[in-house]
């Protein structure tokens, strides 16, 4: 937990960026994307109010959930490279202001969704929040080399939790979504841990690369892409698939086991040799792999919607 004598006092009030950039703003992106395209692809529609207040108050409870694994994790966050600018180890805010943030807006974004949509998807949300600050900042993440594996549970419900602010309901639609965002989240974060390995281990955060090695984490990387792909193109074929989704799907995940195949071809000296080169390459793509599948989801949905695409079933 927060250890102070690890990061800046604070010397000035801080001001609205540094409570913003609490949020995490640019993983909050991916949550209100993916979150908008399980409201748009479900097959009830909504009136705009509702679903513009349900996506900005999901947004808000991710943001919630930063600003809560922000104060937790402030002491590895002052020794990691990656972190080491984020508001409390920089002294922008202190660890309690990070807490009562969180705290007041996980209330906030889970009682204005229930408001504006249903006691479910308010009910999903706060379990989210649950999940990411408790089970997987708390307890996971300083414990076992399998944080990524079981926390990417915490980034998988947004899309869920749009369609059941749609729906009211969970469905096997719901669950694809939530799957293919959960077995993304492991092969992401192996291959930046890759080539950030000290900072892990500085931090003394059991990321696979520190407790089982290089090769280890290689094999990983193409078992976890291989499932990725399967599960990834096999979804093509359900009720919000399509063929844009499916075209989508097979390049971007054959791009993405090419990848994760050199990846494992290799040993760290090689590695080492080119700067982790295609390690970061398949970083690269993968921080836009979910964009583009989800983005594929709506325009099949669009499709379907004009009359131009009846769907596989």
């Amino acid at each position: 937990m927060t250890d102070a004598s690890l990061y800046t006092v604070r010397t000035d009030d801080p001001e609205l960026k540094d409570y913003f950039n609490l949020l995490k703003p640019r993983v909050m992106s991916l949550v209100v994307f993916t979150a908008l395209i399980g409201l748009l692809v479900a097959p009830v529609g909504v009136h705009p109010m509702v679903g513009f207040t349900a996506i900005l108050f999901i947004a808000i409870g991710a943001g919630a959930s930063g600003a809560l694994n922000m104060w937790w994790d402030a002491d590895i966050d002052a020794v990691m490279r990656r972190t080491a600018k984020r508001p409390i180890p920089a002294g922008k805010v202190t660890p309690g202001e990070a807490l009562g943030f969180g705290l007041a807006l996980s209330g906030l974004a889970v009682i204005m969704v229930a408001l504006a949509s249903n006691l479910l998807a308010a009910g999903l949300l706060a379990f989210t929040i649950f999940f990411y600050v408790v089970i997987y900042t708390m307890g996971l993440k300083r414990w076992t080399p399998q944080n990524i594996v079981i926390g990417g549970a915490a980034g998988a419900f947004p899309p869920m939790i749009g369609w059941v602010v749609a729906t009211g309901s969970v469905s096997v639609e719901a669950i694809c979504m939530f799957m293919l965002i959960f077995l993304w989240t492991p092969p992401h974060f192996w291959a930046l841990a890759l080539f950030m390995k000290d900072d892990f281990s500085n931090a003394g955060v059991p990321m696979l690369t520190v407790t089982h090695g290089h090769p280890s984490t290689r094999r990983h990387i193409f078992a976890y892409s291989v499932v990725l792909a399967i599960f990834a193109v096999g979804m093509a074929f359900t009720s919000i698939g399509g063929p844009i989704y499916l075209l989508t799907a097979l390049v971007l995940n054959g791009l993405f086991l090419q990848g994760a195949w050199r990846i494992m071809a290799r040993d760290t000296e090689m590695a080492l040799a080119d700067d982790y080169a295609i390690e970061k390459k398949v970083f690269k793509l993968s921080l836009i792999y979910l964009f583009l599948h989800f983005g594929a989801l709506f325009t099949d949905t669009l499709l379907k919607s004009l009359g131009l695409w009846g769907g596989w079933i």
